[in-house]
């Protein structure tokens, strides 16, 4: 009788598993779903936003990564010291920082304000392969209770790797 029930359930648990959807994969968007919560495959700088907002929205690691070409490198100035001293880092040291970030504030509410396209370089066939953008944003971290909200200005340059567009140079102007 045990072996009758126990088979029933099996079974009754393999229909279910078959019908749901795996809980750990991303839902396909329908087509009325905001754009800003989507990720998406990086075919131009626009859609690397997309994902950095993404990442930062939900606090998300891996997405993160995928933002980053390996040659990356961060630029900015530490106004703390006196006189301001130069601050630069690469990829992996970029991926440690932010991720202690997401770790540390609740909500991170960051909005890109303005994007002005500056410069392209392109290849034999026209098409670009590097694009340097200069970029306005506001970060509310915790809501901006704590900390006042940033306004800053970035330069982001993308580097095209196939398909994908990644980014291999930021540079903080101001906060």
């Amino acid at each position: 009788m045990y072996l009758r029930y126990s088979i029933l359930a099996f079974i009754t648990f393999i229909f279910l598993l078959q019908s749901c959807t795996n809980p750990f994969a991303p839902a396909k968007a329908d087509s009325d779903a905001s754009s800003s919560n989507l990720l998406t495959e990086q075919r131009n700088p626009d859609e690397v936003l997309t994902n950095f907002k993404f990442a930062y929205t939900f606090k998300d690691s891996l997405v993160y990564s995928e933002l980053f070409d390996s040659s990356f490198v961060f630029l900015s100035m530490d106004y703390y010291e006196a006189p301001p001293v130069p601050i630069q880092w690469g990829r992996d040291l970029e991926l440690k920082t932010t991720a202690r970030m997401f770790r540390f504030f609740n909500t991170l509410d960051l909005t890109f304000n303005v994007i002005g396209r500056d410069t392209s370089e392109y290849d034999a066939n026209n098409s670009p392969t590097r694009i340097q953008h200069e970029i306005t944003f506001t970060l509310a971290l915790d809501g901006g209770a704590a900390i006042p909200i940033l306004d800053g200005d970035v330069t982001f340059v993308y580097v095209r790797r196939g398909a994908k567009w990644l980014i291999s140079y930021w540079e903080d102007k101001k906060i």
